[in-house]
């Protein structure tokens, strides 16, 4: 990532929180229900160009943060601010406008496809959806040229889902994100489906269409092997919170939040005698609720180097270094 692209954020997100109401611990239909904190106050810029891979455990809050800055699930509080414009204070009309410029991947290759609609059909719709002034001739032009920049043939145009394999919907869902030109691509765990060299395959034409298109990726993953091979910086999550962003080369190097370095030992090495040898950072006690998470620090209650203040201190970024910022209040 250039300097030049460091200068504007084209997504800044600020102190975003996504918060549920759900039912109490008993089935009393009167019990009053609790706030479940999905997200509690997370922040990062995203540039021109550049990859932010997400991390975390399951449950930690990566789609549903990802779910908000689209507003597909609308955010509690918090600022989400595209190109200078805070999406939150927009209308139905402003969300239209800014769904050209940001598009989404999704998990689950097959379910994220209309089994109703061929290629053609999926691929197409977000131009009959937000270019209606395009004939029909120059929309299945633009669909059989992302087929092609997928690596989809043409003979398959007129096809269904069911008839694809998992790697194959993958790239249909990539074709149709694309189609709109976006300037960024939310990708929701868009390889842990798909096996491992179908993964190699999607993670490399991620790369080469970012590369050519100029894109911004926002990289969901649980696996830090893969999110090492694409982003630039990563942001680690926990129980909706942050623990640590920094630049790829300075986590991986060296972590500087307990959380991050645990994650980073369950990485396997290819090496049998080096993977022998490695240590493993086991950590100890279950996932809290996020319903009740713990005071101060949300990771002390399974952190090997918690002290008393960790209970009682609220926990926020701060630069510990040029390239990396963590939570971790012993950093």
């Amino acid at each position: 990532m250039s300097e030049q692209a460091k200068q504007q954020a084209i997504l800044s997100v600020r102190d975003v929180k996504v918060h549920f109401q759900v039912k109490g611990g008993d089935s009393w239909p009167w019990s009053p229900k609790k706030t479940l904190k999905a997200v509690d106050g997370v922040s990062f810029d995203l540039y021109a160009g550049e990859t932010l891979g997400v991390v975390g455990e399951s449950g930690c809050g990566k789609s549903t943060l990802s779910r908000a800055i689209l507003n597909l699930i609308p955010a509690t509080a918090g600022e989400i601010v595209w190109m200078g414009k805070d999406l939150r204070k927009g209308s139905d009309k402003d969300w239209l406008a800014v769904r050209k410029d940001i598009q989404m991947i999704f998990q689950d290759p097959l379910a994220s496809l209309n089994p109703r609609m061929t290629v053609a059909q999926i691929i197409g719709e977000p131009l009959r959806v937000h270019k209606p002034e395009l004939g029909p001739e120059e929309v299945m032009r633009r669909v059989k040229a992302m087929m092609a920049k997928v690596g989809l043939r043409e003979q398959m145009i007129n096809r269904y889902p069911h008839e694809f394999s998992g790697g194959q919907c993958q790239r249909i869902g990539i074709a149709r994100a694309l189609i709109l030109e976006p300037k960024l691509i939310i990708c929701d765990e868009p390889v842990s489906a798909l096996d491992v060299s179908i993964q190699a395959q999607i993670i490399n034409l991620l790369k080469e269409l970012q590369r050519e298109m100029g894109l911004a990726l926002i990289f969901i993953a649980h696996d830090l092997a893969v999110v090492k091979h694409i982003s630039d910086r990563i942001l680690v999550m926990y129980l909706g919170r942050e623990m640590e962003l920094a630049e790829k080369y300075a986590l991986y190097d060296a972590p500087s939040h307990p959380y991050t370095r645990a994650l980073l030992s369950a990485i396997p090495i290819p090496d049998p005698k080096l993977e022998k040898n490695k240590v493993i950072q086991i950590l100890q006690g279950d996932l809290p609720s996020p319903i009740n998470p713990p005071s101060g620090c949300v990771f002390r209650t399974r952190c090997p180097q918690a002290e008393a203040r960790c209970a009682q201190e609220t926990t926020r970024l701060h630069h510990v270094s040029e390239q990396s910022q963590t939570s971790c209040l012993l950093v």
